[in-house]
């Protein structure tokens, strides 16, 4: 750019143009979308970005966006397009009189753009960790490592609670599948390297948690998804670490869940026996 810090404030954020990124800062206010708040602030280094569009946008507003590469950002590759428009981070809405200086910096930035095309590795830094949040049916958590689902008694399927709470280190993902929870049937599931296919659905599946009305809320389940995306595409596969010995308060709690999944016959005597010895066994 034509001098380093270069700031160009818009609605929701401001872009600082810098000679080798864009750093964008998101507001922290009740009318800026909450992913933004959730993400603070980003640097896109300019290998990272395709292109620069500048569009008339809504009532009497201009829209700079710059057009990431295919590969470059996990957050972008977990939403798979589902972002709506409003939520978009690489979208910068402006006045409508500031299109003239925006023009200027679409066209400074265009200059600088050297590549285009898919890359094999992420470019824009994930969001860091530690990070959780509340689905319909557990909670989920990852230190950067590890992700762990707990089941809620009140939201889990069976199937789920048959299995227990679950563990998985990066080294046995494949990658993250998530459906944003603005659509029906939305999750995120776990993508295992020793799969074969995912369960036809996400609440049998011990390996996804399910989204509902107000649970995993795009700012809380898409940053962590872009996380886990992330720290699986630069790990190797290792084996599996063994579970951490459980709270007997807690195991006891899920013991007496599932001696009410055993009257209401929905677990076996068979099944009932053997998931309480495993949770017995956890002690």
């Amino acid at each position: 750019m034509s001098r380093m810090g270069d700031v160009l404030a818009g609605f929701h954020a401001a872009w600082e143009f810098e000679s080798d990124s864009v750093l964008i800062r998101y507001e922290r206010g009740i009318r800026t979308p909450k992913l933004f708040q959730a993400l603070g602030e980003r640097r896109v280094p300019l290998e990272a970005i395709a292109g620069v569009t500048l569009t008339r946008g809504k009532r009497g507003t201009v829209v700079l966006r710059v057009e990431p590469r295919p590969g470059a950002d996990p957050l972008m590759e977990a939403a798979a397009g589902q972002l709506k428009e409003s939520g978009d981070p690489y979208r910068l809405v402006l006045p409508a009189e500031r299109e003239v200086l925006a023009e200027y910096y679409a066209d400074e930035l265009r200059t600088l753009l050297t590549e285009s095309g898919p890359v094999d590795r992420f470019l824009v830094k994930p969001p860091e960790g530690p990070l959780s949040f509340k689905a319909y049916d557990g909670k989920a958590t990852f230190d950067g490592r590890t992700v762990n689902f707990r089941w809620f008694w009140t939201g889990a399927s069976s199937a789920k609670w048959k299995a227990g709470d679950q563990s998985f280190s990066v080294g046995e993902l494949d990658g993250v599948e998530w459906r944003s929870p603005e659509v029906f049937e939305g999750h995120l599931r776990l993508l295992r390297r020793d799969a074969e296919m995912p369960a036809a659905q996400a609440d049998q599946d011990p390996a996804a948690v399910v989204f509902g009305l107000g649970y995993g809320p795009v700012h809380e389940s898409l940053p962590f998804a872009a996380a886990v995306l992330a720290a699986v595409r630069t790990s190797s596969p290792v084996a599996a670490v063994p579970a951490p010995r459980r709270d007997p308060a807690d195991i006891a709690e899920r013991i007496r869940h599932l001696g009410e999944l055993h009257q209401a016959g929905l677990v076996t005597d068979e099944e009932f026996s053997a998931k309480k010895a495993e949770l017995l066994s956890e002690l």
